[in-house]
Protein backbone atom coordinates (compact mmCIF):
# COMPACT_ATOMS: atom_id res chain seq x y z
CA UNK A 1 0.00 0.00 0.00
CA UNK A 2 1.39 3.40 -1.01
CA UNK A 3 1.79 6.34 1.74
CA UNK A 4 1.21 9.74 0.62
CA UNK A 5 3.88 12.02 2.00
CA UNK A 6 2.87 15.41 3.27
CA UNK A 7 4.41 18.16 2.36
CA UNK A 8 4.73 21.14 4.94
CA UNK A 9 4.99 25.08 4.16
CA UNK A 10 8.25 24.41 5.73
CA UNK A 11 9.45 21.65 3.10
CA UNK A 12 8.13 24.04 0.26
CA UNK A 13 10.42 26.94 1.64
CA UNK A 14 13.50 24.78 2.14
CA UNK A 15 12.75 23.55 -1.49
CA UNK A 16 12.87 27.19 -2.63
CA UNK A 17 15.75 27.82 -0.36
CA UNK A 18 17.46 24.81 -1.86
CA UNK A 19 16.47 25.74 -5.48
CA UNK A 20 17.82 29.36 -5.09
CA UNK A 21 21.11 28.48 -3.64
CA UNK A 22 21.41 26.17 -7.03
CA UNK A 23 20.49 29.03 -8.78
CA UNK A 24 23.19 31.37 -7.63
CA UNK A 25 25.74 28.54 -7.79
CA UNK A 26 24.91 28.05 -11.65
CA UNK A 27 25.20 31.78 -12.19
CA UNK A 28 28.74 31.68 -10.20
CA UNK A 29 30.28 29.06 -11.98
CA UNK A 30 29.81 30.95 -14.86
CA UNK A 31 31.27 34.01 -14.36
CA UNK A 32 34.93 33.53 -14.47
CA UNK A 33 37.62 33.81 -11.54
CA UNK A 34 40.71 36.11 -11.95
CA UNK A 35 42.11 32.91 -9.79
CA UNK A 36 41.47 29.57 -10.03
CA UNK A 37 39.25 28.34 -7.11
CA UNK A 38 38.46 32.11 -5.78
CA UNK A 39 34.85 32.91 -5.66
CA UNK A 40 32.40 34.56 -3.67
CA UNK A 41 29.99 31.47 -2.32
CA UNK A 42 27.56 33.90 -2.61
CA UNK A 43 25.39 30.17 -2.87
CA UNK A 44 26.54 29.74 0.97
CA UNK A 45 24.26 32.64 2.05
CA UNK A 46 21.35 30.25 1.68
CA UNK A 47 23.13 27.71 3.41
CA UNK A 48 23.60 30.15 6.81
CA UNK A 49 20.18 31.14 6.35
CA UNK A 50 18.64 27.80 6.69
CA UNK A 51 21.14 27.05 9.35
CA UNK A 52 19.89 29.78 11.77
CA UNK A 53 16.61 29.49 10.51
CA UNK A 54 15.94 26.00 10.53
CA UNK A 55 18.43 23.17 12.02
CA UNK A 56 22.01 21.69 11.00
CA UNK A 57 20.71 18.94 9.45
CA UNK A 58 18.30 21.21 6.95
CA UNK A 59 21.41 23.02 6.04
CA UNK A 60 23.41 20.28 5.05
CA UNK A 61 20.91 18.49 2.70
CA UNK A 62 20.54 22.37 1.33
CA UNK A 63 24.53 22.46 0.23
CA UNK A 64 24.70 18.72 -0.32
CA UNK A 65 21.75 18.79 -2.98
CA UNK A 66 22.89 22.26 -4.25
CA UNK A 67 26.74 20.72 -4.98
CA UNK A 68 25.50 17.60 -6.50
CA UNK A 69 23.00 19.49 -8.39
CA UNK A 70 25.17 21.94 -9.82
CA UNK A 71 27.88 19.45 -10.46
CA UNK A 72 25.24 17.61 -12.91
CA UNK A 73 23.87 20.59 -14.62
CA UNK A 74 27.81 22.12 -15.27
CA UNK A 75 29.06 18.68 -16.32
CA UNK A 76 31.47 18.18 -13.66
CA UNK A 77 30.24 15.39 -11.30
CA UNK A 78 33.20 13.08 -10.07
CA UNK A 79 35.82 15.75 -11.78
CA UNK A 80 38.47 17.56 -9.75
CA UNK A 81 36.29 20.71 -9.18
CA UNK A 82 33.66 18.36 -8.01
CA UNK A 83 35.57 16.78 -5.24
CA UNK A 84 37.17 20.47 -4.12
CA UNK A 85 33.62 21.36 -4.01
CA UNK A 86 32.29 18.43 -1.73
CA UNK A 87 35.32 18.12 -0.13
CA UNK A 88 34.68 21.71 0.92
CA UNK A 89 31.45 21.83 1.71
CA UNK A 90 32.02 18.74 4.08
CA UNK A 91 34.46 20.69 6.07
CA UNK A 92 32.15 23.04 5.73
CA UNK A 93 29.40 21.61 7.47
CA UNK A 94 31.18 19.99 10.31
CA UNK A 95 32.87 23.40 10.84
CA UNK A 96 29.46 24.60 11.50
CA UNK A 97 28.23 21.76 13.61
CA UNK A 98 31.35 22.76 15.94
CA UNK A 99 30.45 25.85 16.03
CA UNK A 100 26.90 26.24 15.58
CA UNK A 101 26.23 25.16 19.93
CA UNK A 102 27.98 29.25 20.44
CA UNK A 103 25.72 30.94 18.81
CA UNK A 104 23.11 30.26 21.39
CA UNK A 105 26.12 30.27 24.47
CA UNK A 106 27.30 33.76 23.05
CA UNK A 107 25.30 35.43 20.51
CA UNK A 108 27.19 38.42 20.63
CA UNK A 109 30.39 37.14 19.06
CA UNK A 110 28.94 34.34 17.21
CA UNK A 111 26.29 35.59 14.48
CA UNK A 112 26.25 35.30 10.84
CA UNK A 113 29.60 36.78 9.97
CA UNK A 114 31.62 34.81 12.28
CA UNK A 115 29.77 31.20 11.44
CA UNK A 116 30.56 32.48 7.44
CA UNK A 117 34.11 33.29 8.47
CA UNK A 118 34.36 29.90 10.03
CA UNK A 119 32.41 27.65 7.09
CA UNK A 120 34.59 29.94 4.55
CA UNK A 121 37.79 28.95 5.96
CA UNK A 122 37.06 25.61 6.55
CA UNK A 123 36.37 25.22 3.10
CA UNK A 124 39.85 26.99 1.97
CA UNK A 125 41.35 24.55 4.21
CA UNK A 126 40.31 21.41 3.33
CA UNK A 127 40.21 22.33 -0.03
CA UNK A 128 44.30 23.42 -0.44
CA UNK A 129 44.84 20.22 1.32
CA UNK A 130 42.97 17.95 -1.30
CA UNK A 131 44.57 20.09 -3.75
CA UNK A 132 48.14 19.63 -1.90
CA UNK A 133 47.13 15.64 -1.53
CA UNK A 134 45.69 14.76 -5.03
CA UNK A 135 46.24 17.53 -7.83
CA UNK A 136 49.50 19.33 -7.29
CA UNK A 137 51.77 17.12 -4.51
CA UNK A 138 54.26 19.94 -3.88
CA UNK A 139 54.63 22.07 -0.76
CA UNK A 140 54.26 25.12 -3.48
CA UNK A 141 50.60 24.84 -2.92
CA UNK A 142 51.21 26.88 -0.05
CA UNK A 143 52.55 29.57 -1.55
CA UNK A 144 49.48 30.95 -2.55
CA UNK A 145 47.88 30.25 0.66
CA UNK A 146 47.46 33.48 2.14
CA UNK A 147 45.56 34.64 -1.08
CA UNK A 148 43.27 31.79 -0.58
CA UNK A 149 42.68 32.87 2.98
CA UNK A 150 42.53 36.57 1.97
CA UNK A 151 39.70 35.56 -0.28
CA UNK A 152 38.25 33.47 2.23
CA UNK A 153 38.45 36.08 4.96
CA UNK A 154 36.80 38.62 2.55
CA UNK A 155 34.14 36.86 1.28
CA UNK A 156 33.28 35.00 4.40
CA UNK A 157 32.96 38.80 5.77
CA UNK A 158 30.42 40.06 3.19
CA UNK A 159 28.27 36.83 3.14
CA UNK A 160 27.90 36.60 6.59
CA UNK A 161 27.42 40.55 6.62
CA UNK A 162 24.43 39.95 4.00
CA UNK A 163 22.74 36.91 6.08
CA UNK A 164 23.03 39.77 8.89
CA UNK A 165 21.05 42.15 6.87
CA UNK A 166 18.53 39.21 5.26
CA UNK A 167 18.01 38.32 9.12
CA UNK A 168 16.34 41.78 10.06
CA UNK A 169 13.00 41.88 10.22
CA UNK A 170 12.82 45.46 8.25
CA UNK A 171 14.73 44.12 5.54
CA UNK A 172 11.92 42.32 3.99
CA UNK A 173 13.88 39.45 2.40
CA UNK A 174 13.88 35.74 2.29
CA UNK A 175 14.97 35.22 5.40
CA UNK A 176 13.09 38.30 7.46
CA UNK A 177 10.71 37.09 10.38
CA UNK A 178 7.35 37.37 8.20
CA UNK A 179 9.02 34.65 5.31
CA UNK A 180 10.49 32.34 8.26
CA UNK A 181 9.65 31.32 11.37
CA UNK A 182 12.51 30.74 14.14
CA UNK A 183 13.56 27.71 14.46
CA UNK A 184 11.89 26.27 17.60
CA UNK A 185 14.11 23.05 17.87
CA UNK A 186 16.71 23.43 20.82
Amino acid sequence: MLRRLILTPDDHRIARLTAAAIAIALVESAVPSPLPGVKPGLANIITLLVLLRYDWTTAAWVTLLRVLAVSLLVGQFLAPGFVLSLGGALASLLALFVVQPLVRQQPRWFGPVTLSLVAALAHMLTQLLIVRAWLVPSPGVWVLAPVFFGAALFFGSLNGLMVAWLMQPNAGGVASNENLPHNSQP
